[in-house]
């Protein structure tokens, strides 16, 4: 029992310097206060896309940019209308549906052909189709092989922060309508490719409704995409940090690699000729922003950031413990969509040389992010590795860890026990894209 106390007394001490040093940084403005023990920093806000930060840039850029912002508010209202439209006058809604994991768990892509022409996999697909949004999009984290939506049912789940926080980057502006249509969680992206299973196997009149859900879907792609060929978390634009250019959970990759296929493999002949070469454009548009937003330090690529702001591509922070950075397993999946490009380009292939570069030198070995009696730690395993740190650092390149009260850490150990266990602060997954790499180089070598 003394331990606990103990631990508790500590714990309330660590917040109660962390609290400090947010409190200075919000009267003085700075932005690196060491005064608790291991707090290199405090995490920033990013900024929302709005008419006042449009009106910056050089004239000549503000048009396509206001336009793509009075779309969005346009499509929000719509969205809205559209809803309302299902109740009549005082019939209440219907609950809104169960928060679950990613879609991935309920959607499966990869079963046999055969599979898709089960009752099973049509009740999944009919229940999708329930849950489109009038933009085209879906919400994220929710069961298609669950009940279908009910007419008057909102879209989304409640937000996964209800209470109303100014301190929580993740505070929605309305808790009650959020990530109506994302790329989170590989949202929209799964659904359209769960349907494409769908519409290989049901060639027919049975598979039309699949089709043009589909359609629909890649029209909300090409509507979402800024000016400059990013693709936000959140389409209809929420605010936030959801209005940055995301990498984060491949967003930006994933949707590019699904636009490329629509443009280019057969089993999507049946979208229209027109919108298969505007999503051939969309990702040349992509793939310019994504060589744009590769992070230099000291002159040299490296990574990739979690995100990005829509106008300078500066790296920006996400939640409250997701701090701005170079991020290691965001630049594992843009390297496999580099090393996948049919056109290497010398400025691609620098990309890609420079970022397995950049992995190589930042991998760790001997240690491994593990379970103890104090929560999950990075500990001295002899033979462990090779580990990557979530984040880097802009500027120093080292390792850097964010804490849900806002304070960056150049320590995994020193965050609170309960943000250590609920992320992945030690990855493996930049693995893959050495591996990737190998074979790349092969084939590059042989062509």
């Amino acid at each position: 029992m003394g331990g606990r106390a103990e631990s508790n007394e500590k714990e309330v001490e660590r917040m109660r310097k962390a609290y400090l040093v947010a409190l200075l940084v919000a009267c003085t403005g700075l932005t690196a206060l060491p005064v608790a023990a291991g707090v290199i920093g405090i995490n920033q806000p990013a900024l929302p896309l709005t008419e006042g930060r449009i009106s910056t840039l050089p004239d000549a850029q503000q048009a396509p940019w206001l336009a793509y912002l009075k779309r969005s508010q346009a499509q929000h209202l719509a969205d809205r209308a559209a809803l309302a439209a299902e109740l009549k006058p005082g019939q209440p809604a219907p609950p809104p549906p169960q928060a679950v994991g990613p879609g991935s768990y309920n959607m499966p892509t990869d079963k046999p052909d055969a599979w898709y022409r089960t009752a099973e996999a049509r009740h999944v697909a009919d229940t999708i189709l329930s849950f489109q949004t009038p933009a085209g999009g879906w919400s994220k984290n929710q069961n298609r092989a669950g009940p279908a939506r009910l007419p008057g049912q909102r879209f989304s789940n409640d937000a996964e922060t209800m209470a109303q926080d100014p301190w929580n980057f993740d505070a929605p502006y309305d808790r009650f309508w959020t990530f109506v249509g994302t790329m989170d969680n590989g949202a929209t992206i799964t659904e359209m490719r769960y349907l494409t299973r769908m519409a290989k196997v049901l060639p027919g009149e049975a598979g039309e409704p699949y089709r043009e859900s589909i359609i629909q879907g890649v029209r909300y792609l090409l509507a979402a995409q800024y000016p400059n060929g990013g693709w936000p978390q959140i389409w209809p634009l929420e605010g936030g940090f959801h209005d940055g250019i995301t990498f984060n959970d491949d967003a930006m990759s994933e949707v590019s690699m699904l636009l490329d296929d629509v443009a280019r493999d057969p089993v999507y002949r049946f979208v229209p000729g027109q919108l298969r070469r505007q999503s051939a454009a969309a990702v040349e548009e992509a793939l310019k922003l994504i060589l744009a937003a590769q992070v230099k330090r000291g002159g040299q690529l490296t990574g990739w950031p979690q995100q990005v702001d829509p106008l300078t591509l500066e790296p920006i922070s996400a939640r409250n413990y997701e701090p701005r950075s170079v991020a290691s397993a965001e630049t594992t999946d843009v390297l496999i969509f580099l090393m996948r490009q049919q056109h290497q380009t010398p400025e691609v292939r620098a990309a890609v040389e420079a970022g397995v570069a950049w992995l190589k030198s930042a991998a760790v070995t001997g240690y491994a992010f593990t379970r103890t009696p104090q929560g999950r730690k990075l500990i001295p395993q002899p033979g462990a590795g090779p580990l990557w740190s979530r984040n880097y650092d802009i500027v120093t390149g080292k390792p850097i860890f964010g804490d849900k009260d806002r304070t960056i850490h150049d320590d995994v150990n020193d965050l609170s026990e309960g943000r250590r266990n609920g992320y992945s602060w030690w990855v493996t997954v930049p693995q893959r894209a050495l591996d990737r790499y190998a074979e790349w180089r092969k084939s590059s070598a042989a062509g």
